[in-house]
């Protein structure tokens, strides 16, 4: 009964908050401005953040960098990156969505890319990707309603650490010029 109620609740979220800007694979020559999402609980976290940010520069990318968070922090501990790029499990609504004031950050450059570095493939995740105004999106798992552009995913009975992941990025991303 509970589950029912959540996906009530979840594909109502998403009809009312889902990106109406069509998408589809853009050269690396048009990508001017980006988001990134990266999972602080994968262990290539900083290494991952670094080569994000070598790669916009090296492209002349206006980006910027989120982190998914769903750590319980005791009262003692820091949180290791920006409050403000951080997308906390306070941030998000008992079924899954993002509070409109972390969406309007992720929209806020009006980015022409969007890319998950993300393993998972849950609601909160597929909220995200949904509501992105980015006209082309990528990620590493294809959520419902085929969300990403581009899939990059790790071959079967794998898990790659998220760098990885997105040197495959970056290869398919010059590959596609």
């Amino acid at each position: 009964m509970f589950e029912s109620i959540k996906r009530f609740f979840r594909k109502k979220a998403l009809k009312k908050y889902a990106s109406t800007v069509p998408t589809g694979i853009l050269p690396l020559k048009d990508i001017k401005t980006a988001v990134a999402l990266i999972d602080v609980e994968d262990q290539s976290f900083d290494s991952c953040k670094e080569s994000i940010l070598s790669f916009y520069r090296e492209n002349g990318i206006k980006g910027e960098i989120f982190f998914l968070d769903f750590r319980k922090i005791s009262s003692n501990e820091r949180l290791i990156t920006s409050i403000t790029n951080t997308l906390l499990k306070k941030d998000f609504s008992w079924f899954g969505r993002l509070c409109d004031e972390k969406t309007a950050l992720l929209n806020a450059s009006n980015p022409d890319v969007f890319i998950s570095l993300v393993s998972s493939d849950g609601f909160p995740l597929e909220f995200i990707a949904s509501v992105s105004k980015a006209r082309f999106k990528i990620g590493r798992t294809q959520l419902p309603g085929g969300v990403f552009d581009l899939v990059i995913s790790e071959p079967e009975g794998t898990s790659l650490p998220q760098t990885d992941i997105f040197t495959g990025v970056k290869k398919y991303l010059k590959v596609i010029g």
